[in-house]
């Protein structure tokens, strides 16, 4: 990329003349922020990372199909057990449960490209330096109106413990400890099919909860795979 704005600008101007001639539709600029002064006028911004800033412009004078930027965010929640039917809490060390005095169970984002079962596996270690084994997905849960206005899916992972001694991530975890199943799960009412739970996000939105009735029971008993 020419490091002179405006010869820069010139010559995207000849550039995107001769792709209308052409018949292009839509112009993509990936600008790495070395080179921001080279943003042009007439794109607009479709999405930015910490290396670069993606540029769009939609040539002829028709509505854009152009897909929008990625509109969901990708979480896991952690239902940890182990032989003596327990499962594996923590209380956070800050969010909007920390003055709460609430045991949950871990939950984090999921890495770029990384998988639902490696990102499972990874936050429960981190949190608690417990080794696990993942089982399955049991549910999941959508929300919205999350930071940055985007979509949240969660889903709620079994994982069978392969240790037991519990190291505290000291930086976002302030305890973890094993607590009896029937003092975690008291859970009641009945959910049939594939059906939704109202729950609500740290948004404090609406959102559900989605499970079958057969992973429903998981976190309502003590029986182990």
């Amino acid at each position: 990329m020419q490091n002179d704005a405006s010869r820069f600008a010139a010559s995207l101007k000849a550039s995107l003349s001769q792709w209308a001639r052409q018949g292009k539709k839509a112009v993509w600029i990936k600008v790495p922020k070395e080179q921001a002064k080279l943003v042009p006028v007439g794109f607009g911004y479709h999405h930015a990372e910490p290396s670069y800033v993606m540029l769009v412009h939609w040539i002829p004078q028709t509505p854009p199909t152009i897909s929008d930027n990625a509109s969901h965010q990708a979480g896991v929640v952690a239902f940890v057990f182990n032989e003596e039917g327990e499962v594996l809490v923590v209380q956070e060390m800050c969010g909007p449960y920390k003055d709460f005095g609430l045991w949950k169970m871990p939950t984090g984002r999921i890495n770029q490209g990384e998988g639902i079962k490696e990102g499972a596996v990874r936050e429960v270690q981190e949190e608690t330096g417990i080794n696990t084994e993942f089982v399955q997905v049991v549910g999941f849960r959508d929300g919205h109106n999350t930071p940055f206005g985007k979509s949240d899916l969660l889903f709620v992972c079994m994982l069978r413990s392969l240790s037991s001694n519990i190291v505290v991530q000291d930086t976002k975890i302030s305890a973890a400890k094993w607590m009896a199943m029937e003092e975690f799960a008291n859970v009641n009412g009945q959910c049939e099919g594939f059906s939704g739970i109202g729950t609500s996000s740290n948004s404090r939105k609406p959102s559900a909860f989605f499970c079958t009735a057969l992973n429903y029971r998981h976190f309502r008993t003590k029986e182990q795979r």
